[in-house]
């Protein structure tokens, strides 16, 4: 995550002293010192919609799910390996009837859990129990406005249920964000986004770049172009500039393509020498993608993978604690993406800005070219910008 509100000299949030502490690049198996990485836990694969670009490929079909006990044990483990944030997510993880109780026992154990969801089940109840239950934010799905959106969720109405479930959340007191996926049918949506943000008082919005995975990987051709991709950040940047500007308070985060970071600071660098140095220092520390470094996923199988989104199974956390897993680096994905920099071809391994993107994003990499270590296809950096 690249927080763009941050780098344009706004704001300061709990996810910052993950990202930005000074020791951050230096971890190899964790966020932060002395702590294990963040989790996202795919608690459930089933789901009430069926969106084009679910990279977990999500259904109304029920599936194998790790139980209560096992979830319990698993839990158990992370807090011990100090995981800082358990991100609990899907399919929809409000269908999975014991997350109230999963949600209490993560958070008695000391563990900051966060959910992601499409927000269609929230009603006001829900919204204050999970402010009851000490949920630290809650991230809801919209891509695009009403029409856009629901074509792309696969179900008419979405739009309007996750906009109560985000209205419920705000009602209750209870932290929430939108989360919006960019890609070819959507990117010229961003405005009206920022306008509903500013409209409905919604504190935080992260935009995510499309990652071939799961049905995400039958949307490659539906990807922004290397234009577009430049003309979203163009529009993220002017509009996050506006908010400061008229000094209001929101936290607006990028995420999946780590081109982000060094497109920002040479927009910063053209008009302001001094906030470039400050955004530099912070993408430098941050060190770019840290994908099975400081951020792992876990299905609802109990199969640990470096990202929600990376394909390669390090082990399952039914037969082996998820901290031996995350710590044995036998495996040759994880240890490759611990020490990435020798393994990178093309143009990532020659790029100047690999101290702020560290290679970007390998699962889209090996979609597109069918190896880990390739480039990635999604940045769009132009050759002079990369330095190659």
């Amino acid at each position: 995550m690249i927080s763009v509100s941050k780098m344009l000299g706004a704001g300061e949030n709990y996810g910052d002293t993950l990202r930005y502490a000074p020791e951050t690049r230096e971890q190899r198996s964790g966020a932060a010192r002395g702590q294990g990485p963040v989790v996202v836990w795919n608690c459930t694969r089933t789901c009430n919609l069926r969106c084009r670009h679910c990279y977990t490929g999500s259904d109304g079909r029920k599936y194998e799910e790790m139980s209560t006990e096992t979830a319990r044990a698993f839990i158990d483990d992370l807090a011990e390996f100090r995981t800082p944030v358990l991100l609990i997510s899907g399919g929809e993880p409000l269908l999975r009837e014991d997350l109230p109780e999963l949600i209490a026992y993560a958070r008695a154990a000391g563990i900051r859990v966060t959910l992601s969801t499409n927000g269609v089940l929230i009603t006001a109840a829900k919204a204050a129990a999970f402010r009851e239950l000490g949920v630290s934010y809650v991230g809801i799905s919209l891509d695009g406005t009403e029409e856009v959106n629901d074509v792309f969720r696969g179900k008419k109405g979405a739009f309007a249920a996750a906009l109560a479930g985000l209205r419920n959340c705000l009602a209750a007191g209870q932290k929430v964000g939108l989360r919006f996926t960019i890609n070819k049918n959507n990117y010229h949506c961003l405005d009206d986004i920022f306008d509903l943000a500013e409209r409905e008082n919604i504190p935080r919005i992260c935009f995510y770049h499309l990652v071939y995975s799961g049905r995400g990987s039958e949307m490659a051709a539906e990807d922004v172009s290397k234009e577009e991709s430049r003309e979203a950040l163009d529009t993220i940047i002017r509009r996050v500039e506006d908010l400061r500007g008229r000094g209001l308070e929101k936290e607006v985060l990028t995420v999946d393509n780590h081109a982000d970071a060094a497109y920002i600071y040479l927009h910063l660098l053209r008009r302001d020498a001094a906030r470039a140095a400050r955004a530099l220092a912070l993408l430098k520390t941050n060190g770019g993608n840290r994908s099975g470094v400081a951020i792992a996923q876990v299905d609802w199988e109990g199969n640990v993978h470096p990202d929600q989104f990376t394909p390669h199974c390090l082990g399952n956390v039914r037969e082996r604690k998820f901290s031996e897993i995350w710590t044995d680096t036998a495996n040759p994905i994880l240890a490759g993406l611990r020490n990435r920099r020798p393994l990178l071809r093309g143009r990532c391994a020659a790029c100047r800005w690999l101290d702020l993107c560290n290679g970007n994003f390998r699962a889209r990499a090996e979609a597109g070219a069918g190896d880990f270590w390739a480039s990635d296809p999604a940045c769009y950096l132009t050759d002079e910008e990369v330095g190659a």
